[in-house]
């Protein structure tokens, strides 16, 4: 069976109609069994790959499924250094009443049922992710300390993270005591003919150009195994088949979209746009 593979695409035209995604391998039926059970998943894969996307179409798909609907059913967070535990939780605020306590992204989701995607989890600081444990094992719990109480999560309620590991450094890893309570699904790019799909459906160019597309990706990836670039996600092609959809030369829009996104460093820009140039004179 194929590494399960996530699909990139862009923003949905509208945010009610299901998320474009297709799969290459078992990721949906685990998701579903994951939900089930009400175990925490953790997914792992490059940027651009399509974490986030899988999440919003499983969101979308449960969300359908429940007898009783939830307002949001996907509440998202982009983790990063400042991120707080007070910003996962909530806080009070003033006002001209006095205070007020606001549930934080996190504890709303535990109350109403929805799924909480914690994207790049990793990025958050250390003793951010500790308030996920009581959430992530039998207890099912959020501690709230400021409120000197603890949130029951509602039956419904899933946590998701994510994160890159070749893109961490070893001292933003998942400390083991975090890790061991989530089921893992590894993510990759798609093959070339499912990537040229993607392309061709996200930025409404013809086959043609798209699978030129996916195969320059998949050869600046050949690069990328060699520690020579870091590859193109399949949103960055998708932006260069965007801009040649509105009449952008291929070799110019490579060159904003792909080229100078990968690096800064001539050497690696100029071999950039050789493969490209290759692809595109074929």
């Amino acid at each position: 069976m194929p590494e399960p593979t996530a699909v990139m695409t862009g923003p949905q035209a509208d945010p009610d109609a299901e998320p474009f995604y297709l799969a290459t391998g078992d990721e949906i039926e685990l998701f579903r069994a994951a939900y089930e059970q009400r175990i925490p998943v953790l997914l792992k894969g490059p940027t651009g790959c399509g974490k986030t996307r899988f999440v919003e179409y499983m969101a979308w798909h449960i969300a359908r499924d429940r007898s009783q609907p939830v307002d949001e059913p996907l509440v998202t967070v982009t983790c990063h250094d400042d991120m707080t535990a007070s910003d996962l939780i909530g806080r009070y605020l003033l006002s001209t009443d006095g205070t007020t306590w606001l549930d934080g992204p996190l504890t709303q989701a535990v109350r109403s049922g929805a799924i909480c995607y914690l994207d790049e989890v990793v990025e958050a600081r250390k003793d951010t992710t500790v308030v996920l444990h009581a959430l992530t094992d039998h207890r099912r719990m959020l501690p709230v300390e400021r409120l000197g109480t603890t949130v029951q999560a509602h039956p419904d309620f899933l946590l998701v993270v994510s994160y890159n590991p070749g893109y961490q450094a070893s001292v933003k890893d998942l400390k083991p005591s975090t890790r061991q309570r989530f089921l893992a699904i590894e993510f990759s790019y798609p093959d070339v003919d499912l990537e040229a799909d993607i392309i061709a459906h996200e930025s409404g160019i013809d086959a043609a150009v798209a699978r030129s597309l996916a195969f320059l990706g998949n050869r600046l990836r050949n690069l990328d195994e060699a520690d020579i670039i870091d590859g193109p996600s399949t949103r960055l092609l998708v932006y260069v088949g965007a801009l040649i959809r509105k009449g952008v030369t291929p070799l110019r829009a490579c060159d904003v979209a792909l080229v100078q996104a990968i690096s800064d460093d001539r050497d690696v820009q100029t071999a950039v746009r050789q493969v490209a140039g290759a692809v595109f004179a074929t």
